[in-house]
């Protein structure tokens, strides 16, 4: 069984396979780019420019970049500990704290600017028993991102989605929000896969949040570098149980206790 990720693989292949003329700055060849599935919270649709470019680009549209963003000025390198498929350079000026947990296993990281104005998390594994509703999930991430920044004020939903596919006798469900609280944008997205065999719900989230002013410069400088640096897995080596037997030769891939 193929994880979620095979999904970003796939988006790559699409990505950079598009062409549009550059002139040399990406930020400015994306100003007037409109999302096409961009829905807010009353169902109008409506944002232009990087926001709607990474919103489709989380939604697993294709985005018409000429280029595979890199890092312009590497930092460190993190690997994960217990997980190094989870593992990319940093941006000088950011700092990556490790996520980790054997029960529940849960594995992922923070990488923080050293202002802390700014935050790109990834969570590629949370295993739970049960089936958790993905509302649930973007509730608590879109909360936690408010409280990262210290936030506890209205804030305006620009964009929220939310889909469902079965799929062999599996549950994917996506649910993603792009939000502005205070001086801050955010993006914040959840995939799922319940396996009701196994009554096990596979659980990948991310966050993407700086202030509004800085958030175009980030997701190219920061975000997307970052993204497409994991993007190329090699899915026979991964283990989504962390139970010791890697995917392809476990038939119980989110089940740490059965393989």
């Amino acid at each position: 069984m193929k994880p979620i990720h095979v999904l970003l693989v796939c988006l790559l292949c699409l990505i950079v396979s598009c062409s549009k003329n550059d002139d040399g700055n990406p930020q400015n060849d994306f100003a007037n780019f409109t999302s096409e599935i961009c829905v807010d919270a009353n169902g109008n649709p409506g944002i232009v420019g990087i926001p709607a470019l990474y919103w489709d680009y989380s939604n697993a549209r294709p985005v018409p970049l000429t280029q595979i963003p890199t890092i312009a000025n590497p930092g460190q390198q993190f690997i994960h500990s217990g997980y190094p498929q989870l593992g990319f350079t940093l941006p000088a000026g950011y700092t990556a704290q490790e996520i980790s947990s054997a029960n529940p296993p849960v594995v992922g990281v923070n990488v923080i600017r050293n202002d802390n104005q700014a935050l790109w998390q990834y969570v590629p594994l949370l295993s739970v028993q049960g089936q958790v509703p993905i509302n649930d999930i973007v509730a608590f991430q879109v909360n936690s991102m408010f409280n990262f920044h210290n936030f506890n004020g209205n804030f305006n939903v620009l964009c929220t989605a939310t889909r469902t596919m079965n799929q062999s006798g599996l549950q994917f469900t996506f649910g993603a929000r792009l939000i502005q609280f205070g001086n801050f944008t955010g993006l914040v997205w959840v995939n799922t896969l319940y396996s009701p065999g196994t009554n096990f719900t596979s659980v990948s989230v991310s966050i993407s949040s700086a202030p509004t002013a800085d958030f175009n410069a980030e997701v190219f400088n920061t975000f997307l570098p970052i993204s497409f640096q994991l993007l190329v897995i090699d899915d026979g080596v991964r283990d989504s149980d962390l139970d010791g037997f890697p995917d392809n030769i476990d038939a119980f891939p989110f089940d740490p206790n059965r393989h």
